[in-house]
């Protein structure tokens, strides 16, 4: 038996003609659609309940029967649960021993999200869309437009450069009435392509994880959160004295340009190293898991820093061969002195935690 089913997800049928639902019956559904039609003729529920009726009586090679069944308006998890609970009811009505399947007929994409719903309770051999030839297609894109709308990641996909785009234009209109340089309008418009940029990147996700990392730090009292910021800001320092030391060279080449970039700012980026590297010794001590080879860290940036700012001094006049040679010398000493010294202070006095027992055999 194939039984024709009108959805009405809505409910336009029973708030606008006071009709209790489901409609059973091809001369109760051709009422309802009267009625329908009368209280609201641009309903377009009124051609589905009308295209229900002209199905029922195209098909005569069979059994076949035609209902009505409405949701809510409220809409959504509602609607489609009162859809099943009608669905249920019009089933228990048909008495008949053969199987039952439904051909529903909608007006839109709004009414086929509760296809699955149906399907759950009885096999589906189609859909059938009734749309207005004037208007074809209409309801179906206002109902994916609010979709995408309602979706928050789709949303700020789309909504967010569309909402800075069009911000663009006032913000020059302002600052042109506010006679605001033309530095201001390209910082903003920096800014906002910056936005866009993280958005594409994916970049706020990373943002998000560090500051979480930052506030987990902060509520463990972690030393390293402290060491960083002294190091990104000596690192400033030492960008910024590489750049001074380099105007003193105006006539440099490729090679001397480095040099002096190195000779300016070794000696700010070596205390940044230093600083962080006893931070984050500092914190395995503190977490119970220090290892006597984690002390190499600042000793290695301390003989990079001296090799580096020997070569790089050398490379500008500033020093002599046998300075040089004597830094090399100190710097590779350096650091095989610590390793070697660290590798027998762990030997020596590390004392790891004894591993648990097995079960006995």
């Amino acid at each position: 038996m194939l039984l024709v089913l009108c959805v009405d997800l809505d409910d336009d049928l029973g708030r606008k003609t006071g009709f209790d639902t489901p409609v059973i019956g091809r001369e109760a559904v051709e009422e309802a659609a009267v009625a329908l039609a009368t209280a609201d003729p641009e309903d377009s529920d009124v051609n589905v309940l009308f295209e229900g009726i002209h199905i029922h009586d195209s098909i005569t090679d069979e059994a076949v029967e035609v209902a009505a069944v409405t949701g809510t308006e409220a809409g959504d998890v509602a609607a489609n649960r009162a859809v099943g609970e009608e669905v249920d009811t019009v089933l228990a009505s048909l008495a008949t021993g053969e199987d039952v399947r439904a051909l529903l007929v909608t007006d839109g994409a709004q009414d086929e999200s509760v296809v699955p719903v149906i399907r759950s309770r009885i096999h589906i051999d189609g859909v059938r869309r009734v749309v207005v030839r004037q208007a074809q297609d209409l309801e179906s894109m206002y109902y994916t437009f609010k979709q995408v709308l309602d979706d928050p990641e789709t949303r700020g996909t789309i909504l967010v450069p569309l909402g800075i785009l069009l911000l663009i234009y006032p913000l020059a209109i302002l600052a042109d009435a506010l006679e605001l340089p033309g530095s201001s309008l390209g910082l903003i418009s920096g800014l906002l392509g910056l936005y866009v940029l993280a958005r594409g990147l994916g970049a706020e996700e990373a943002l998000d994880g560090t500051v979480e990392r930052l506030r987990s730090g902060l509520y463990a009292g972690r030393v390293t959160i402290i060491t960083y910021v002294v190091a990104a800001a000596l690192l400033v320092i030492g960008g910024v004295s590489g750049a001074q030391t380099l105007t003193q060279f105006p006539t440099a080449s490729a090679l001397e340009v480095l040099a002096a970039l190195v000779y300016g700012s070794i000696q700010w980026f070596a205390a940044a190293g230093v600083t962080s590297s006893f931070g984050r010794v500092t914190d395995e001590y503190l977490a119970d898991s220090f290892r006597w080879r984690y002390l190499n860290a600042p000793f290695y940036v301390l003989a990079i820093a001296v090799v580096l700012r020997a070569v790089s001094g050398y490379f500008l006049g500033e020093v002599g061969i046998s300075y040089l040679a004597l830094a090399l010398t100190g710097g590779t000493l350096l650091g095989l002195g610590s390793t070697l010294a660290f590798a027998i202070a762990e030997t020596r006095f590390q004392t790891d935690p004894a591993p648990s027992s097995g079960r006995g055999s």
